[in-house]
């Protein structure tokens, strides 16, 4: 009898909802747990070409206390309950070489909310289904800009130091009801809206077009799968005796 793992059977009777699932990192993500046996939802404002056809599509903006309930509404009888939130939805609008100073304060409200606040009221309307499962998991997505911040991207890197320090309270807060709460941090990663912010950015602070590149010690930039990969670890029973860490998936960028 061979002792290798089934990777393509590990969710099988699992039910995972991902937010910002409808295209690059989160897309990848939701596939893979689909690859796995999961039954997905994904949330997120609109659809897209690369969003899972297997997957369960709910329209909500997690930046609002109303979409968030409204989402988990949806969300939870849909599945039948919950074993596996993904809190992936995150970004920034605003950008300035001007420094911090020169970010609005709508945008940092804008930030927080996207960021921080939208994991912490999902995780919260959705924490009585994760409790009742025997086999939770909750991932929360965060960023390198988190411990390598930018002034000029200064509101988006404090919500995701934030959510580096909620993940933590929460994984020992939850350890005891069998919850386990883990963060994946990607460095730079190939999508459409990352390729065009750093390029958008490396243009106007007048850096190389392979700035970012020469930060990573491995020599290119990652894979949305290279991060799904790492998610599907901590889902999964593979990682049932890990909680409260964050993973750096970033070709050793952070490693320096």
């Amino acid at each position: 009898m061979s002792s290798k793992l089934d990777l393509s059977k590990e969710f099988i009777g699992r039910r995972a909802l991902v937010t910002g699932g409808s295209r690059g990192i989160g897309a990848a993500i939701a596939q893979r747990l689909l690859d796995g046996g999961a039954r997905v939802v994904v949330a997120a404002r609109s659809r897209s070409d690369a969003t899972p056809a297997a997957a369960t599509f709910i329209s909500g903006d997690v930046r609002t206390i109303e979409g968030v309930k409204a989402i988990a509404g949806d969300a939870l009888p849909a599945l039948g309950g919950l074993d596996i939130l993904v809190n992936n939805a995150g970004g920034s609008r605003a950008f300035s070489t001007g420094g911090s100073e020169t970010i609005p304060d709508e945008e940092w409200q804008d930030a927080l909310a996207l960021n921080l606040l939208s994991a912490v009221r999902l995780t919260n309307a959705v924490l009585p289904a994760l409790r009742a499962s025997k086999a939770a998991a909750i991932v929360n997505i965060s960023s390198t800009a988190a411990t390598m911040p930018v002034g000029s991207f200064a509101h988006y890197c404090a919500a995701k130091a934030a959510l580096d320090t909620y993940s933590r309270a929460l994984a020992v807060e939850l350890a005891s009801s069998g919850v386990r709460v883990n963060v994946v941090t990607p460095g730079p990663v190939a999508t459409p809206s990352a390729d065009d912010l750093r390029k958008r950015y490396t243009g106007e602070m007048g850096l190389p077009d392979d700035a970012f590149l020469q930060q990573v010690p491995l020599g290119r930039v990652g894979t949305p799968d290279d991060v799904a990969e790492v998610v599907a670890l901590l889902a999964s029973d593979r990682g049932r005796w890990l909680t409260g860490v964050n993973y750096r998936v970033d070709g050793g960028m952070t490693a320096r």
